[in-house]
């Protein structure tokens, strides 16, 4: 008798129950998809942010090297700004960039102070960026 009534319930609520099984799915689905896409937006984000710091960086490195007359243009130490800010930025998107990151700090605390004397310097910052940058495209053109 027990069976029968519990069989009997499942059939008279089937389409309540179908119906709370579809909507727990959607929301769980629908939660899933709105995660994802703000860490996409702020992967965006911050990947745009980087952009526009290199390209500050690159620069000032250009000022500095090809005209070191212009000091406030062209100020060495502001670069430390640029850089950890990119740093910082860095971390909330995914490997490799962080580590490219560090890569760039790393070169330019090597190469800053003698920008405006030496090619090599500021080539060596030049690629450091540039690398910077084809990671960051490749992963904005990854992004959903």
């Amino acid at each position: 008798m027990q069976k029968f009534n519990l069989l009997s319930q499942l059939q008279r609520n089937a389409v309540a129950i179908i119906s709370l099984v579809i909507a727990l799915t959607s929301l769980g689905y629908n939660t899933w998809r709105n995660e994802q896409s703000e860490g996409n937006r702020n992967q965006r984000f911050a990947s745009f942010m980087i952009l526009l710091k290199l390209n500050e960086l690159q620069q000032l490195v250009f000022h500095r090297r090809y005209d070191p007359d212009l000091e406030a243009k062209g100020n060495p130490r502001t670069g430390w700004t640029y850089i950890l800010t990119i740093k910082d930025l860095s971390q909330v998107l995914p490997p490799p960039l962080p580590a490219s990151a560090d890569k760039l700090r790393a070169t330019w605390n090597i190469n800053w102070e003698d920008i405006e004397n030496g090619q090599n310097n500021a080539d060596n910052i030049l690629a450091g960026l540039d690398e910077m940058r084809d990671k960051t495209i490749t992963l904005l053109k990854t992004l959903e």
